[in-house]
This record gives C-alpha cells, sequence and structure tokens, in this order.
C-alpha cells in the first residue's frame, strides 16, 4: 500500500513558512507523571512566546484524547499509538512553521525517541518535569492517584505502570525547587537560539 503513496512536492515548505512568521519552528515536548506540572509551565511558556509575536500552538494529553484518540486506552499498545499520532500532527505543525508545545506523561523512552525521530532530532526539545511522584500524589489534581490506589485506574503511570525517566533531557525542572516562572526563563534561554529572532 505504501508503495503506492507518493508525497506532492509542494512550492512552498517549511523555510518559506518560518520567514513569513519571522521566528524559528520546532516542537517542546515536556514529559514527566501526571500532577508534575507539565501543562501548567507549558500553558506559561506559551504565553510567554505570544507576548514575543510567537505563533504557538499547544497539545495536551486530555484535549488530545477527546478528539484525534478518542479511540485509544491506556495499554502499552494504545500509549505507543497515541504517542505516535500526537508526534505526527506536531511534525505537520512544526513544518507549518509554528513553535509546538506538546505536554503528555509519554512514559516510555522509546516513544520520545520516535518522536524525535519523526520531527527531526533538530526540532525536537525535551523538557523533563521531574517532579517527585509523593508531590504529585500530594497535589493529585485531577484525584485519578486516589482511584489508581482505590484500584479504580488501571495502568496508571507512577502507581501500576512504568514511568521511564529521560536519560538527557534538554532540559530538567523540579517544581518543588522551581517557580512556574523561572521555568518559562529556564526554557525560553534554551530554546532561544532555535527561535532565530532577530531582536534577542
Amino acid at each position: 500500500m505504501q508503495d503506492n503513496v507518493i508525497p506532492h512536492n509542494f512550492s512552498i515548505g517549511k523555510a518559506e513558512r518560518t520567514g513569513l512568521k519571522g521566528h524559528g519552528a520546532f516542537l517542546v515536548w515536556f514529559t514527566g507523571l501526571s500532577g508534575s506540572g507539565k501543562s501548567t509551565i507549558a500553558n506559561a511558556f506559551e504565553k510567554h512566546l505570544a507576548e514575543k509575536n510567537i505563533h504557538t500552538y499547544a497539545l495536551d494529553g486530555d484535549n488530545v484524547r477527546k478528539g484525534l484518540n478518542k479511540n485509544l486506552g491506556f495499554s502499552p499498545e494504545d500509549r505507543t499509538e497515541n504517542i505516535r499520532r500526537i508526534a505526527e500532527v506536531a511534525n505537520l505543525m512544526v513544518d507549518a512553521g509554528l513553535v509546538v508545545l506538546g505536554a503528555f506523561v509519554s512514559p516510555y523512552q522509546k516513544d520520545r525517541e520516535d518522536i524525535s525521530n519523526i520531527v527531526g532530532p533538530e526540532n525536537y526539545v525535551e523538557i523533563f518535569v521531574n517532579t517527585p511522584l509523593e508531590e504529585c500524589e500530594r497535589r493529585d489534581v485531577k484525584g485519578l492517584y486516589a482511584k489508581a490506589r482505590a484500584g479504580e485506574i488501571k495502568n496508571f503511570t507512577g502507581i501500576n505502570a512504568p514511568y521511564e525517566a529521560p536519560v538527557n533531557p534538554d532540559c530538567e525542572i523540579d517544581t518543588t525547587s522551581t517557580s512556574v516562572e523561572e521555568a518559562v526563563e529556564i526554557i525560553f534561554e534554551k530554546v532561544k537560539s532555535k527561535l532565530q529572532l532577530d531582536n534577542e
């Protein structure tokens, strides 16, 4: 089947689109346990970028699972497919000239390596929100840890499913010692060269 799929060569590509927008395009991927602060930091970081007139789009686990991936569960196979689809969507958005922010538990190292391969290592920035399990469980913002401990949720990362911590992330944030504002500044410094802003 794939032998009969022949991509069309369009006249306008990523270089032209980023030229129109005036900044680089890439994926910033936030990984960490549920409740670690991934979405909170990604949201604040997107706001920081928007204030600098940088075109962005944020992809978040719960939002994507309500639509694109609503047919997937939380088995290891479904988790892998969930991440693969998100990576392909992010790749299209990067090609469109956007800075894409992805906030997903993404517990498997192999899946995160696949994301990098799909968007290209040069377009992938990995942020490990390394908040300890004890703190994530203490917060339990969505009440999921309590349900997992009670046996109401199966395959819940950190309780009855594994989390494989990044070996060499581009940036590591522990929200017990780093504020959201500090995290935003740290991440911005990390990606500033990729943004290719003349005035920075």
